[in-house]
């Protein structure tokens, strides 16, 4: 996998350097700049401890199963042209080294670590990384029922052990920034043709037995 943080620091010198320190027990493969420079702190065969507590999927040790990419990032704004078209070069390049490394294993930290982060954000221009084929992000909803929400997750990856808030808030983040309330048509659409198109696991919604009472 390669999981996609942003560093919330002043600039990309200072997150560098609190990634360097071994007290901070923080660390992570590479740092993107603002303009575009991409530094590596972390070789791509050794872990680096981006994700914290986090679960993908059956992979219950993000950290020893992806790379991590820090993007010298406020939090909030939109991302710099020189530091998303460095990402995709970097992606690209992961991608054609890594056969595991395939779009829909392209993260965010939100995504693995529900509940616990929402980096890289609801600014972050998912759809852009999905049209250069980096990425996933369904062209439209398809048909769907509120209830079938959750399972459809669990086809994703996202983790099943969290609160169904928080499981709701970080697909939210990643497919549709800004959405409030309960789980609705849209989101159970938007998670539908996610699921269909990059199944986590090679079955269908249809095992669901039956709609709750």
């Amino acid at each position: 996998m390669a999981i996609l943080h942003y560093t919330a620091m002043r600039d990309a010198e200072t997150a560098i350097f609190r990634l360097c320190k071994p007290e901070a027990k923080v660390s992570c493969h590479y740092v993107i700049c603002r303009e575009g420079r991409i530094t590596q702190l972390v070789d791509e065969e050794r872990r680096a401890w981006h994700a914290g507590l986090g679960r993908w999927g059956g992979v219950a040790d993000v950290n020893s199963n992806s790379i991590g990419i820090e993007l010298d990032h406020p939090g909030e704004g939109p991302f710099q042209e020189a530091q998303m078209a460095a990402l995709e070069r970097l992606l690209a390049d992961l991608m054609d080294r890594y056969p595991a490394i395939t779009p829909e294993r392209v993260l965010g930290h939100s995504d693995v670590a529900v509940g616990r982060k929402i980096d890289p954000g609801p600014d972050f221009p998912w759809r852009r990384l999905a049209e250069r084929g980096l990425s996933i992000f369904p062209e439209a909803p398809a048909e769907a029922e509120p209830w079938e929400f959750d399972p459809l997750l669990d086809l994703i990856g996202y983790d099943w052990n969290s609160e169904p808030e928080a499981r709701l808030a970080a697909f939210r983040l990643r497919f549709r920034p800004g959405a409030t309330g309960p789980a609705d048509e849209v989101d159970a659409g938007l998670a539908r043709a996610v699921a269909d198109r990059w199944p986590l696991a090679r079955r269908s919604v249809i095992d669901v037995a039956s709609a709750p009472a």
